[in-house]
This record gives structure tokens, sequence and C-alpha cells, in this order.
């Protein structure tokens, strides 16, 4: 379906169909503080669609075909289907449609230095990183983020030079459609087999998203992933990689600390010689890896090591990414966290290992049937090192159920390898028996990518 764009001046009125999400969301606002017409629809009202209202962007809940007649451009989420009556009613009409995906990487090709953060995880943190470093270095960078990031004000940033700072999303292929001069490959794991079906169809992606680098351009890895870490052989660009781990890697953290908060200091050797020592203000080991991801990248474009160690200290966290969400009772801690992956569960229980508190409770809101089929094994482990356990049902996000998967199985298999769990789907029991059953100094956390993000304020409250 997807035009080609050739000069985005050729269009006066761009509509976004599924322009709630968080990626579609930032296009519009970009579009239209380039002073273009911007409306869109999205099935669902949001708080980012109240924001896109307030600040002029006419956003229709439900299907607005009205608007997408008088569009000279459509653009499309990857949730929406060839069915939907405003594509139909587009192709009736022959107005030019465009996938979200083909859209951004034509956007990537009107910077000189578009900067592609990609990896199974770690993604908007490293975003959040580097687009800190990068505003505070006064390179005045253009910026699109997976989540609402504090020092911009949401979750876009329109800046006049020639840095485009871009969280690149591997979910069916759509970081394939970029054009980065860096690339930056935080790690490789199997997610998306909904889409990819195996994990060497997932490595062959990351591995086609290196090789569109240009030898003008540049590749970072994290050399502690061993299919990262091979791209070295693959790639035409300048190659870069960071790890802990790794000792052939060129910047490498060594004498790791963490302080009661779970908070790192560290000191980083660049190709074995002493660079600088940093300090984090966010927990957990896997954030020292999306660190040095920044570290590598501000090296490369001469920011100052000063304005690294400032930025990454002063850097708290990307939304819903073990954010603090207030403490109940003055003595216990509730914390959100956007983990929808064993892998990431896991990285999330480790990160509050290095805290102080008495038990930690986990609300877990498993994300998507094929997720929670596929690895289900997985999650029942990633899961084990919480204290307490409380199931929420699965959320459904772009499927419908026909993988005979729910959390009660989820349950069952936490439950056969020795652990206690509670499936509780009503979010209001799910407060009352936190409220009743918490003691002082417990740390909750709220797990997943969907709604259970509600339960930490309904605590607080």
């Amino acid at each position: 379906m997807d035009t080609q764009i050739s000069d985005l001046s050729n269009y006066k009125h761009i509509h976004l169909i599924g322009i709630g999400g968080i990626s579609m969301s930032a296009i519009a606002e970009t579009l239209h503080n380039w002073n273009y017409i911007v409306t869109g629809s999205d099935l669902t009202r949001s708080e980012i669609t109240d924001n896109l209202n307030k600040h002029g962007i006419s956003t229709v809940i439900g299907h607005d075909l009205e608007n997408s007649k008088k569009a000279d451009l459509i653009v499309y989420s990857a949730a929406i289907s060839d069915s939907d009556p405003e594509i139909i009613n587009a192709k009736e009409k022959n107005i030019p449609i465009i996938g979200r995906g083909t859209f951004v990487g034509y956007l990537t090709k009107l910077y000189n230095e578009a900067i592609c953060i990609s990896g199974t995880h770690g993604k908007t943190t490293t975003t959040s990183m580097l687009s800190t470093c990068f505003i505070d270095a006064e390179k005045d960078p253009s910026i699109e983020v997976g989540a609402i990031l504090d020092s911009i004000g949401g979750n876009y940033r329109v800046g006049n030079s020639e840095y485009f700072i871009l969280e690149s999303c591997e979910y069916k292929g759509n970081f394939l459609k970029f054009f980065p001069n860096t690339a930056i490959i935080l790690n490789i794991d199997n997610d998306h087999l909904d889409y990819y079906k195996t994990f060497e169809n997932v490595v062959k992606a990351f591995n086609d998203f290196a090789q569109i680098v240009e030898p003008e351009g540049l590749v970072i890895v994290n050399g502690d992933d061993k299919n990262c870490f091979a791209m070295k052989d693959i790639v035409k660009s300048k190659f870069i990689s960071y790890g802990i781990e790794n000792d052939k890697c060129n910047f490498l953290a060594k004498n790791i600390e963490f302080d009661e908060n779970g908070f790192a200091k560290f000191d980083v050797y660049k190709n074995n010689e002493f660079y600088a020592t940093f300090s984090l203000s966010v927990a957990g080991r896997h954030n020292i890896l999306n660190a040095l991801a920044c570290i590598s990248t501000c090296d490369y474009y001469n920011i100052s090591k000063e304005i690294m160690q400032n930025s990454l200290k002063k850097f708290t966290g990307a939304e819903r990414r073990l954010e603090f969400k207030g403490k109940l009772n003055n003595k216990i801690s509730i914390f959100d966290d956007y983990a929808h992956h064993p892998t990431e569960i896991k990285a999330t229980s480790n990160a509050i290992k290095n805290k102080k508190y008495n038990e930690s409770w986990v609300i877990f809101q498993p994300h998507t049937y094929s997720r929670t089929k596929n690895h289900l094994d997985d999650f029942a482990d990633s899961l084990l090192d919480f204290d307490n356990i409380i199931l929420l049902d699965i959320y459904a996000a772009r499927e419908t159920n026909t993988f005979d998967i729910s959390s009660k199985n989820l349950a069952e298999k936490i439950n056969s390898k020795g652990k206690k769990v509670i499936y509780m789907p009503n979010f209001d029991e799910v407060v009352s028996y936190i409220k009743n059953n918490v003691k002082d100094n417990d740390i909750i956390i709220t797990l997943g990518a969907g709604t259970v993000t509600q339960i930490g304020p309904m605590i607080l409250k």
C-alpha cells in the first residue's frame, strides 16, 4: 500500500490512523510543529489523544471518515489492517497511503545524522539517556522516543540541527525501512515471535539493520551479546562495541559498585585505557550497558566526558522504567515498570536486589497471548525471585485469544516450580489485598505493558 514520498512539501493535510500510539503521536506533533494540517483517529481515548486535541490536532475516537476524505496523505500504524474503513475510503479516493515505518524512514533521510537506537530491550532508556546528553551538549537534536521523557516534556522534540535521535522498533521489520547514519544495537532476544516465528529470523532482521548503514556511518553494539558482537564481520561501516564481560570491547565497564538504591558507579575503559568514572541514578546492571551504549555514541560525536557524567548522573529514568510512583504510609515504596518479556522481568528483579527493603511484591499483567504462550516457562522462571506474586489477566493488545492460553496457565506453571502465586484479575481486589497484607518497608512493583500501570496510583489513593 505504501506511497513513496519524494518531497513532503507536496502535502498540506496529513491524516494519521492510530494517532494515539506513542510513535504515531510523536509524528503528529512533529508535523504540527512543521505547520502541516494534522488530523487523526484512534479507537481508544487516552491521555495522549486528549493532549493532541489540546495542542490543536483534531483527534477523533473511532473512525474519522470526514478528515480522512480531505487529507492529501494518510499515515497508518502497524496495528491498522487494509480492511479499516479509512483505508478503504482512501483507496477509493486515490489518497496516497503510507505505513508508519516507511514514513519514519523518509524522515530519517531529512537529517545528516540519524541516530537509530534498536534492540529487543532497553531502547527507550538508552534513547532517553542519549537525548539528555545531546541536549545538554547543546546539539539541539530532534527526538522521537517511546515514552514520556521529563526533560523534553513529552515523547518528541523538534530541533533545528542535523541530529535526529530515534527509538527504532524491530516489530514487523519496521526498522529496516529506516536510513541510520549511526545504528545502535543493544541486544537481540527471542521476542515478537508472532511475526518473526523463529529466533534465527530475529537475528537476521538485526543483521540486515546493521548492514543498512553505509561505509561512512557507524554501528555500535553490545559486545556481551554474541549475536551483536558477531556483526563486526558483516557490517560495511565503522564498528564500535561496549560491554561488561567481553574484554575485547572498545568500551568496557569495570570496578562496578551499587549503592543502597541499586544505582551503579563504575569506571569505563576505552581501548584498554582508563576513560572516566560514571555514576547513574537508575537501578540495575542492565542500565550500565544502556549507559555504555550512550557513552560510546557520545564519544563518537565529541561530547565531553564532563557533560556525559553530569547528564547520566541527573537522568532518573523514562516513564514506566522502574519508575517510582510514591510511598504508601510513607514506608512502602511503589514502582511501575514496562517489562513484558522474561529477560526484562529478570533485569527488573535483579535491579531491585541492590535496594534495601523487607519483601517484594510483583503485580504482573502478561502482554499478548502469543508472547505468553511462547515464553510460558521463561515467564514463570523470571518471576520466581519476587517474594510475592499476583497475576492479572493477559492484556490482549492487538490479538484475540486463538492460542488457548490464560494467566491461570502461568499460575499453574509457577506453582509447579514450588512458588505460591495469586491469580486475581480484578484491580480493586488486588488493591484491597495489597493494603491488607503488605508490611512496612516492603516494595511493590506493577509490571507489564498494559493497564497494570493504573494499580500503583489506586493503591496510593
